[in-house]
């Protein structure tokens, strides 16, 4: 077809019934999807006033994935109206497209969906290791059926792939034995759970120490106190011993202080006065074992200890609890007029007469 020729139809297309048939849809599309938008508007302040999470995720997944697929079908009718006012058979091509197209809505709203519930549930209180976990593993599957979908629909067969992916699974195996031995570190970190997103631990086989920030399936990131990142494998984890501070229960103070060998006889006061101030005071937990005893005959003093166990778990607190212990164990000395040892020599010279 000549230039001419081509402009002439074009011309007549324009002025045909087809124009106004495609502009109508056009404009029928951009009313339903500005209809949508509102009364979606009014849904979520609906959805806003009840207590579930789970109508405020999927409207808040919906959306988006509803406005496209409005805008898409608009399309896809007026592809249709084009092919036949130019008499060409394009069912075939558009059923393909209009599948994907779906599929592709279908798969955003479920990816959407599964993150809204995910940021629900956190929000709301709930463990944020098991949420993220769970997830993630949801986004594979949902990525996974997409993906196996759209292979059979363009004629691939699933059989050839599965039988090469037992097959090929085991060269990928012996060539990614690190990645699948982060890969299970992840998966027995999520079940076991030794800690969770915002615990501090610390190893005393590694130099790891610091809050966990992300546990993901390869990697687990650690914030170090000096608020370095410290990026760990997770099979590091099956090999090591972790520990969690932030599940203690309780502290421990455990001191030792000497008493000076010219205050022997205050020692027992001392001790009975410092067990008693322990039992009394508010944050020491008096369910957990309470130790105030004379220890042993140091070489420059008369030692006894302090075991016992604050209320709190929370290390600054932790401190401050153990800093007012401390300063009324020095008023109970004090208040007795004894003294704190400290290392000293005593020199004694033989007389020796001439």
């Amino acid at each position: 077809m000549d230039l001419t020729a081509w402009l002439a139809t074009a011309s007549d297309w324009l002025t045909g019934p087809a124009t106004w048939m495609v502009a109508c849809v056009i404009a029928g599309t951009a009313v339903t999807s500005y209809v949508f938008r509102r009364v979606f508007d009014n849904l979520e302040v609906r959805a806003a006033r009840t207590l579930t999470v789970w109508d405020d995720a999927f409207l808040k997944a919906v959306r988006k994935p509803m406005r496209l697929l409005v805008w898409l079908g608009g399309i896809s009718i007026a592809v249709d109206v084009v092919a036949a006012q130019s008499h060409t058979d394009l069912s075939d091509a558009i059923s393909m497209v209009r599948f994907f197209m779906l599929l592709l809505v279908v798969t955003l709203f479920s990816l959407r969906f599964i993150a809204a519930l995910e940021d629900a549930f956190v929000h709301g209180g709930s463990d944020v290791t098991t949420v993220h976990a769970i997830g993630k593993l949801l986004r594979v599957m949902v990525s996974i059926v997409a993906l196996l979908t759209l292979l059979q629909n363009l004629g691939v067969s699933l059989g050839g792939i599965l039988a090469f992916g037992g097959i090929g699974g085991i060269a990928v195996g012996f060539a990614a034995r690190d990645l699948l031995a982060n890969f299970f570190g992840g998966l027995m970190i999520y079940l076991d759970r030794p800690f969770s997103v915002g615990d501090w631990i610390r190893s005393p086989d590694r130099n790891i120490e610091g809050t966990v920030e992300t546990i993901g399936w390869r990697l687990t990131m650690i914030r170090t106190f000096d608020q370095r990142p410290l990026y760990v494998p997770n099979s590091v984890f099956a090999s090591i011993a972790v520990e969690n501070p932030q599940r203690m229960w309780n502290r421990r103070i455990f001191e030792t202080i000497g008493l000076r060998y010219d205050d022997a006889t205050k020692v027992r006061p001392i001790v009975d006065d410092v067990r008693q101030m322990l039992l009394d005071h508010a944050e020491i937990d008096d369910r957990r074992t309470l130790i105030v005893n004379f220890d042993a005959f140091a070489p420059s003093s008369l030692d006894f200890f302090i075991y016992t166990f604050t209320r709190t778990s929370e290390w600054i607190e932790f401190h401050n609890v153990k800093q007012d212990v401390l300063l009324k164990v020095l008023d109970i000395i004090d208040a007795h007029g004894a003294e704190v040892a400290f290392p000293t020599s005593t020199l004694r010279f033989a007389h020796v007469e001439s």
